[in-house]
C-alpha cells in the first residue's frame, strides 16, 4: 500500500505506541475505542457509506499506517474505499451484529498495513439503524471522538434536509503537527518541559510502595469499582468552596490516601493531559493526550485544604510541561535509575473523565469486584485509579498489583476515597494525612521508604532487573549467544559500530521509541523474551540477554558486527 506522504510520529502518538507494543496480540484490543452512532430514519446504506468515506477523506489520521522500521513513521495514504461490513438483526443465517462487532473490536490492528478505523453498519429489514466504528487509539482521543460524532451528525442532517453539510474546513493534519514538533519553535518549550520532568523525577522515591511491597506474581492484580451518587454533589460543593475543579478534589483524595497508605513524604502521580493548548495545531484530529507528572510534597502532614491547593497548583504546573515526546521521558527515568543503581518507578496513575452521557440511576453506593485486569498488568504499573463523573454519580475504578495491595486494601482504598470526600463536604472538616489512614481503615505504612536492594522492582516506565531466580538456566555458550544477539540487534537498528553490554539499553545509545524495532529484529532472528518495558530498564544488556530464549531453531552462521549508516534515534 503506497503512501502519499510520511512524517515522524507525533508526540501524542508515542505514549500509545509504546503501550500497544508492550501488549501481547491477544490483549491489544485494550487500545481500541468504540463509537456507536444512531442513524436517523430515512438514511440509506449508500448514505452511511458516503458519510464514513467522507471522514477518511477529510482526516488523514484515519487513513494512516505506522511502520516500525526506520523510525517509526506515520504514512498517509490516498483517500479511497475501505472495508465497511454490514450485519442484520434478522436471523437470516449471517453472523449476528454482536459477533461481528466482537470480531472487529478484539482483532488487533495491523498498524503497518491497516487504516486505524473499522466500521459495521447494523440493519433491520435492510434499513441502517446504527453504525459502530472501532478506532485504534493512535488515531483518536476523547476530543477527537466528540468531533467525529459531531461531523457524522452534521452529515446526517445535511442528507436528511438535502442540503450540503456545514462542516468546518480541515486546515491542518497530523503530519503538519509532526513537522512543527521537529522545528526550532517546538524545541525551546520541549527543552523546558524535559527539564521539569528531570527535576520532578529526581525528587521521587525509587519505589513509592517500598514499605508495602510483597512477593507476588507479576501478572496478578485486582480490579474493583465503587459507584457513589453522593460523591457527585459533595465533590462539586467542595470544588466550589475552594474555587477548583471537581477533578482536583478527587485527585487530592487519591493523593491523601496514597500518602497515608505508602508512608511516603513525596509522591509523584501520572495524570493525563489533552495537550490541545500546547501548540499551534489544537484542531488536528489525532491522539494528543499523554501523561503528566504531578509531584506533591506530603512531608509536613498537610490538612486536606492545603493538599487540595498543592494538587491544583502541581497539576497546573505539570500540564504546562506535559507536551513532550514520552519516549524521551522513559529514557530520563532509565538514566535516573542507572544513576541511583535501582529502577525508579512511576507506578501511580490517576485519570479523571467526564462522562455526562452515562447514568447510574441508583441511590446507594455499590462496590463490585471485576475480572482481573490481565492486559493492564503487562504495563508494569502498581495502581491505576480511574474517576468517571457520570450524570448522577461518580464511579471509582481501581486496578492494583497484588504486590502492593491485597483485596482488603483495594476495598479500603475505594471506600476510604468516598468517606474522605463526603467528610469534607462539611466545611468544618479538614483532615490531615495522618488521620486519613484511620478513616480509610488501614494502618499507616511502616518501615523504610527505600526499597531493599535485594528486591528489584519494575515501574510503569522501567522493568525488573533480571536475577538468577528470574533467568532461565542456560549454558555459558548459550548465554554468550544471547548477549551477542541482543547487542547486534541494538547496533543494527541504531547504526552503532559497537556497544558495551555492561551498559543499559539507554546508556548504550538505544532509543526507547525504537525498542519495538529491536524486538522485531530479534524475533526475525529467532529470539524472544523481552518487551519494550524490559528493554528500557536500567539493566545491563548482558543481564537482559539472560531473559532471551530461542523462539525457533536459529539457522545459519553467526552474523559479524558491522557498522551501518542508519541514524541513531528519531
Amino acid at each position: 500500500m503506497s503512501a502519499v506522504k510520511s512524517a515522524n510520529l507525533c508526540w501524542g502518538h508515542r505514549y500509545m505506541w509504546l503501550r500497544m507494543h508492550q501488549l501481547p496480540p491477544e490483549h491489544q484490543h485494550e487500545s481500541h475505542i468504540l463509537l456507536r452512532f444512531q442513524i436517523p430514519p430515512s438514511l440509506t446504506l449508500a448514505n452511511i457509506r458516503a458519510m464514513l468515506l467522507s471522514l477518511t477523506r477529510r482526516h488523514e489520521a484515519l487513513r494512516t499506517t505506522f511502520d516500525v522500521d526506520g523510525g517509526p513513521r506515520q504514512r498517509v495514504h490516498a483517500p479511497g474505499p475501505w472495508p465497511i461490513v454490514q450485519a442484520s438483526v434478522e436471523r437470516d443465517g449471517t453472523p449476528r451484529p454482536a459477533d461481528v462487532i466482537e470480531e472487529l473490536t478484539s482483532r488487533p490492528f495491523d498498524l503497518a498495513a491497516e487504516w486505524p478505523i473499522r466500521a459495521c453498519v447494523i440493519t433491520r429489514d435492510g434499513a441502517p439503524q446504527q453504525v459502530v466504528i472501532v478506532f485504534n487509539h493512535l488515531a483518536v482521543d476523547m476530543w477527537t471522538l466528540e468531533k467525529v460524532e459531531q461531523e457524522l451528525w452534521a452529515q446526517a442532517q445535511g442528507l436528511i434536509s438535502r442540503r450540503p453539510a456545514s462542516l468546518p474546513p480541515v486546515r491542518q493534519q497530523p503530519t503538519d503537527l509532526a513537522r512543527w514538533e521537529s522545528s526550532a519553535d517546538a524545541a525551546v518549550p520541549a527543552s523546558r518541559a524535559m527539564a521539569y520532568w528531570e527535576e520532578q523525577i529526581s525528587r521521587l522515591p525509587a519505589d513509592p510502595f517500598a514499605a508495602r511491597r510483597r512477593a507476588a506474581p507479576p501478572e496478578e492484580a485486582r480490579h474493583a469499582t465503587l459507584t457513589s451518587p453522593g460523591l457527585l454533589e459533595a465533590g462539586r460543593r467542595i470544588a466550589t468552596r475552594h474555587k477548583v475543579w471537581p477533578s482536583a478534589v478527587h485527585v487530592a483524595a487519591h493523593t491523601a490516601l496514597m500518602a497515608a497508605y505508602t508512608g511516603q513524604a513525596a509522591l509523584g502521580q501520572l495524570a493525563f493531559s489533552g495537550n490541545r493548548a500546547a501548540h499551534p495545531y489544537p484542531d488536528v484530529l489525532t491522539c494528543m493526550f499523554s501523561p503528566m507528572l504531578v509531584g506533591i510534597d506530603c512531608s509536613d502532614d498537610p490538612p486536606f485544604s492545603e493538599l487540595l491547593r498543592r494538587v491544583t497548583s502541581g497539576s497546573e504546573q505539570a500540564a504546562r510541561h506535559a507536551y513532550v515526546p514520552y519516549d524521551e521521558v522513559v529514557e530520563l527515568v532509565s538514566r535516573e535509575g542507572s544513576r541511583r543503581g535501582e529502577p525508579v518507578r512511576l507506578g501511580l496513575e490517576v485519570n479523571f473523565l467526564n462522562q455526562r452521557t452515562l447514568s447510574y440511576r441508583g441511590r446507594r453506593t455499590t462496590f463490585t469486584w471485576n475480572r482481573p485486569p490481565t492486559a493492564w498488568t503487562h504495563h508494569g504499573g502498581d495502581t491505576y485509579l480511574r474517576i468517571d463523573e457520570w450524570r448522577d454519580a461518580v464511579v471509582l475504578a481501581l486496578q492494583a498489583s497484588s504486590s502492593v495491595m491485597d483485596a482488603g486494601a483495594v476495598e479500603a482504598f475505594l471506600r476510604g476515597h468516598e468517606a474522605l470526600v463526603l467528610a469534607h463536604d462539611d466545611p468544618a472538616t479538614d483532615l490531615r494525612i495522618s488521620q486519613v489512614a484511620t478513616l480509610a481503615g488501614f494502618d499507616p505504612a511502616a518501615g523504610s521508604t527505600t526499597a531493599p536492594a535485594a528486591v528489584p522492582t519494575a515501574g510503569s516506565t522501567t522493568a525488573p532487573v533480571a536475577t538468577p531466580t528470574t533467568m532461565p538456566a542456560v549454558t555459558p555458550e548459550a548465554a554468550e549467544d544471547a548477549v551477542r544477539a541482543l547487542a547486534r540487534a541494538v547496533c543494527r537498528v541504531h547504526g552503532l559500530a559497537r556497544l558495551d553490554p555492561s551498559d543499559s539499553y539507554v546508556l548504550a545509545g538505544g532509543r526507547v521509541l525504537r525498542a519495538p524495532e529491536v524486538l522485531a529484529d530479534l524475533s526475525d532472528r529467532g529470539w524472544q523474551g523481552l518487551t519494550p518495558r524490559l528493554l528500557a530498564a536500567p539493566t545491563p544488556l548482558k543481564v537482559l540477554a539472560g531473559l532471551l530464549a530461542p523462539a525457533r531453531p536459529v539457522t545459519g552462521t553467526a552474523e559479524p558486527d558491522r557498522t551501518t549508516n542508519q541514524k541513531l534515534g528519531v
